[in-house]
């Protein structure tokens, strides 16, 4: 809770943040950064108390931006450009007109809000902010005097339960946070063993495909080692695309190049374009001087050839607009429907691996019904392995590390069409999906793309080992009308065997008096009962022992239960046409008839027609029931030839503060 302290000589005293107080709990989850070394230094004192005329925001827009200190965190710091672009967003995370210093209502607080899962959760702090010697030694204004990145910082901090689990992460998570929207990561570097994969070569950047949001979107760039052109980055470092633009050489052909911002606020680049490089004087000399007198300190130009080569990743966040709709990427387009529903993947029920798993068809399971033609996003979004402390503070559940493979399963997600809302799921799994996101990355968001023509659709999320545990929020953007909903199985889901699986359909149906509600065989009627003909398949009679499951469900109260039971026939086909053996006797009986809700039978059948006849025990006894019919299947694993996408490389670096 965030409290008071005693008032002096009737002057309010300044707000002091119990749930994050000023001392090394606040900084530190378990010391195992650099920052550790910090212990013992570090004061905490207000914007007042560091500069004579704090201000939140400084006149020149320019000397807003995130300058990095000591913490490892250029990935939150490049995202935090998204809000100095689109002040409507801006205003969200941080309500305005909030009291600064110098103002009478001024108290020494201040709110934030972040999208966590779906929400915006208000984070309220005091603005007492970590120093050396007087000075911030986290993040700080490109102007001494501004101080919104700080007091932002140390709410994100909060957020996270310590300045120290802000030490590596991805530019993604942080847009997301911001923003409420979504963020996709692309790659430049080469992969590998993993060139055949489909996602991974539709997941290259090409810069034209942004030209109709470039003026919106946020793109990031971040480096796993030292580029050539760069005179001291070290390894996982991220840093801000500002814009890019063509322009005409003197030769007459086009070069595009790209301004980039390095958090740490100073030059870092020695390539072709920096300074007097030789790539100037490919241009006309004007244009020159017009683009080096845009860069400021910490910003530089290079080509696309330059950028392509010198860094792995970008980081592509998806426009909001202020009536609060996704934009897409792809074609601009405001994505005006949404719907989100939580999830959840638990061992031993819903956790059923990649499509390399018998199990999978256990996964969690999703309707979507587009409407008419449409772009549409769906997105799965997982929650990260914390353990809570409290209301904010979160400390890590078992990481000793801060890689991505301890925060986040391998997630993918696959689409298919249904043609029919009543389909054999068995057979549909064994077919290939319409879309996917193919490879199973460690992201906290794996996203899905394409124009999908009015229908249904079953969305299965996965993570890539069966029994893996994590709760996720499943998201859908769409220019045309949609809607979602969870796929809830109507009765619990049969035991996988070794040598099998069971495909499990499922009947309404009614006992109606004086038409359906035939009674027992003792009575003329028992005919008029409703019949449901099914077939044992070669395959499934291979294996010996139980290959049929039937079970009977009436649904009426305890109170009013009539006797229920049910006889197998086996069905004969003559002329095509199919006629039940009545004058022998049933393959199988569930019988004598019972005051119950729930009747099964298990039993051994050979392959060939049979029909099952559920019954009451006397006639015209109205009610309505469920019959769930097993049989055991040998479906073969898909080869889907799943795999596993290479791991996410975090991106940090230590910066050191220039006194």
């Amino acid at each position: 809770m965030t409290g008071e302290g005693q008032a002096v000589c009737g002057v309010e005293a300044l707000v002091e943040d119990l749930e994050f107080p000023s001392d090394d709990m606040s900084l530190f989850s378990n010391c195992s950064t650099p920052i550790a070394r910090l212990q013992g230094n570090i004061t905490w004192q207000r914007p007042q108390e560091i500069c004579q005329s704090p201000v939140l925001f400084p006149d020149n827009i320019n000397l807003g931006h995130a300058k990095q200190g000591l913490l490892g965190d250029c990935w939150f710091l490049c995202a935090c450009t998204v809000l100095l672009k689109n002040r409507h967003l801006l205003n969200k995370v941080m309500p305005p007109d909030q009291p600064e210093w110098g103002d009478s209502r001024y108290r020494g607080v201040f709110q934030f809000r972040f999208w966590q899962q779906g929400y915006w959760m208000e984070v309220t702090i005091d603005d007492r902010l970590p120093c050396i010697n007087s000075c911030l030694c986290f993040s700080s204004c490109n102007s001494p005097n501004a101080f919104w990145v700080a007091l932002l910082e140390k709410a994100y901090a909060k957020l996270h339960g310590s300045y120290e689990n802000l030490w590596a992460g991805q530019v993604s998570e942080a847009l997301v946070d911001l923003t409420g929207s979504l963020a996709e990561h692309w790659s430049l570097g080469d992969f590998g063993s993993e060139q055949d994969c489909e996602q991974v070569k539709r997941k290259r950047l090409d810069l034209n495909l942004l030209c109709n949001v470039k003026d919106e979107c946020v793109l990031s760039c971040s480096t796993h080692s030292s580029p050539g052109g760069a005179s001291e980055l070290g390894q996982y470092h991220a840093l801000t695309v500002m814009e890019w633009l063509d322009v005409k050489t003197v030769s007459g052909s086009e070069v595009r190049l790209l301004r980039i911002r390095n958090p740490w606020g100073r030059g870092c680049w020695g390539g072709g374009w920096v300074g007097s490089g030789a790539g100037w004087r490919s241009i006309d000399p004007n244009c020159a001087s017009d683009l080096q007198a845009k860069v400021v300190e910490g910003e530089f130009w290079l080509d696309e050839a330059e950028f392509l080569s010198q860094f792995d990743d970008v980081t592509v966040g998806y426009p909001m607009s202020k009536e609060g709709h996704l934009k897409s990427i792809y074609t601009g387009n405001p994505l005006i429907h949404s719907h989100q529903l939580p999830g959840r993947w638990i061992k031993g029920h819903s956790a059923g691996g990649s499509r390399n798993s018998s199990s999978y068809a256990t996964n969690p399971k999703f309707w979507l019904k587009v409407s008419e033609r449409g772009e549409v996003l769906v997105s799965v979004l997982q929650h990260k392995k914390w353990r809570n402390k409290e209301k904010y503070a979160q400390t890590h559940c078992e990481d000793t590390r801060n890689t991505q493979h301890q925060h986040y399963q391998a997630t993918a997600l696959h689409m298919w069409k249904v043609e029919k809302k009543r389909f054999n799921l068995s057979r549909m799994l064994n077919k290939p999906p319409c879309a996917s996101t193919h490879c199973h990355t460690y992201e906290r968001e794996v996203v899905l793309h394409g124009q999908l023509e009015p229908g249904y659709y079953l969305l299965i999320p996965s993570t890539y080992q069966p029994g893996a545990e994590a709760h996720f929020l499943i998201r859908v953007f769409s220019s045309s009308s949609i809607s979602l909903s969870a796929l809830k199985n109507s009765a619990p889901s049969l035991p996988l065997i070794p040598d099998g699986e069971w495909e499990t359909s499922y009947f309404h149906s009614s006992w109606v008096e004086g038409k359906t509600a035939g009674g027992s065989r003792n009575f003329l009627s028992y005919w008029q009962n409703p019949c449901f003909p099914f077939t044992v398949n070669d395959d499934s009679a291979l294996t010996s022992g139980v290959n049929v499951r039937i079970t009977l469900h009436q649904s009426r109260a305890d109170t009013e239960l009539h006797p229920i039971g049910f006889h197998v026939y086996k069905v004969l086909e003559e002329a095509g046409r199919q006629r039940i053996l009545r004058d022998e006797d049933p393959a199988a009986s569930c019988v004598p008839h019972c005051y119950t809700q729930d009747i099964s039978l298990a039993c051994s059948l050979p392959p060939g027609a049979y029909t099952i006849l559920p019954s009451t025990y006397e006639p015209d006894c109205s009610a309505d029931f469920t019959l769930s019919l097993s049989c055991r299947i040998h479906r073969k694993v898909v080869k889907s030839q799943e795999r596993l996408g290479r791991a996410i490389l975090e991106v940090s670096h230590i910066s050191v503060m220039q006194s």
